[in-house]
């Protein structure tokens, strides 16, 4: 489990720190916001969608080989976006480094607690999730305060480095779960048809159009409030050590209460968040906002892989997680840069806010089918 927190602070440490590279990146390059995002979107889009083949590596070949990949990959990716003389190149070395190794120090991992654990199973992932929200906290600031002493390609050199090395140390410590027991999982074409999973996957589709907004847009918007760099950033920190707090709270809440009913309830709290920022006019309502979003955020991270366990077993796991997951990519990909021509073609960002808002509802939306679906545990459907 400590490995588990660690990778994943460590790399999204490194992908939820792009607002803070979002400004400078597109003043060197003379780019707009849409076309900046893109880089963030395919950085998403990559890990999400790679999640699949990363859940299923981690079935077969246990966690150790599939973090080390994690590692040569954020390496790799970002050595290689220091050197870039094109925004476009960045899409590929930033979104394919950053997104390959989110993609195998997240999902695989995620998928290894859970095996790990039968009873507090919603706690235990909830504790190693909390990695996601130790990572946003401290990636933010420190890549702006970085970017303020040396400039964004040292700052991209300086994580590279160090997140490869404590991705490497992380596959040292992990230890492979045992085989779990239980029927096989069901075929996908036949998991994809049950209501159960065309919920989840339309509710993750549309938290995800949703959810990357802020993460590029908010610092921008603090920005304009007058705030410094280094404090716009932070509300970046304030999701994630709002995240930390849901995380937590909610894997102890749905012990008592029920995973489904908690896990969506997390994501109505997602979804009213949006009122906040859209109505937002000063950097205290802000920090609010970035509040609010973050323990419905953290919930919603926390509670997912126990809530896929509960409807679908535990065997295969990982790739179950990772199957939904695709559905994250989609929203990543689209997202931001949706929220980005928004901004460009009104020159604010209301309509970026409001479309965020919309798809936070309707995520909430999706969720309520899901007490009365069938539930597929082990193979069979109840």
């Amino acid at each position: 489990m400590a490995a588990a927190f660690t990778s994943m602070a460590v790399v999204f440490a490194v992908a939820y720190s792009f607002g803070a590279f979002f400004t400078p990146m597109a003043r060197e390059f003379g780019t707009g916001s849409g076309a900046t995002s893109v880089v963030f979107g395919v950085t998403a889009f990559a890990w999400f969608l790679l999640g699949s083949v990363s859940g299923r590596a981690v079935d077969r070949f246990g966690p150790r080989p599939v973090l080390l990949v994690a590692a040569v990959a954020l390496t790799a990716g970002l050595l290689v976006t220091a050197t870039v003389e094109r925004l476009w190149v960045g899409y590929l070395s930033y979104g394919l480094g950053v997104g390959v190794a989110v993609a195998c120090g997240y999902v695989p991992m995620v998928a290894v607690v859970g095996a790990w654990f039968v009873r507090r199973r919603a706690i235990a992932l909830a504790v190693a999730v909390s990695g996601i929200g130790v990572g946003t906290l401290v990636g933010a600031p420190l890549a702006a305060a970085l970017i303020d002493a040396v400039g964004w390609r040292q700052t991209h050199v300086l994580f590279g480095i160090a997140g490869g090395a404590l991705l490497v140390a992380c596959a040292f410590v992990v230890r492979r779960p045992p085989a779990p027991t239980g029927a096989p999982s069901l075929p996908v074409g036949e998991l994809v048809r049950t209501v159960a999973f065309r919920s989840m996957y339309g509710a993750t589709l549309l938290s995800s159009l949703a959810l990357f907004v802020p993460f590029v847009f908010l610092p921008a918007t603090a920005l304009a409030t007058g705030a410094t760099p280094v404090a716009a950033a932070a509300l970046v920190g304030v999701i994630g050590i709002a995240s930390v707090a849901g995380r937590l709270a909610m894997g102890a809440v749905a012990e008592r209460l029920g995973r489904i009913r908690t896990f969506q309830a997390c994501f109505a709290v997602l979804g009213a968040s949006f009122a906040i920022w859209f109505a937002a006019g000063s950097y205290p309502v802000l920090a609010l906002f970035a509040v609010v979003l973050g323990v419905g955020y953290g919930g919603w991270i926390a509670l997912q892989p126990a809530v896929i366990a509960e409807l679908f077993g535990l065997r295969g796991l990982g790739g179950v997680v990772g199957l939904v997951y695709t559905s994250g990519g989609i929203g990543a990909l689209l997202g931001a840069p949706v929220a980005g021509l928004l901004v460009d073609a009104t020159g604010g960002y209301g309509w970026a806010i409001a479309f965020a808002g919309v798809c936070g509802v309707g995520s909430f939306l999706a969720l309520l089918p899901l007490g009365r679906a069938d539930v597929v545990v082990a193979g069979t459907r109840l």
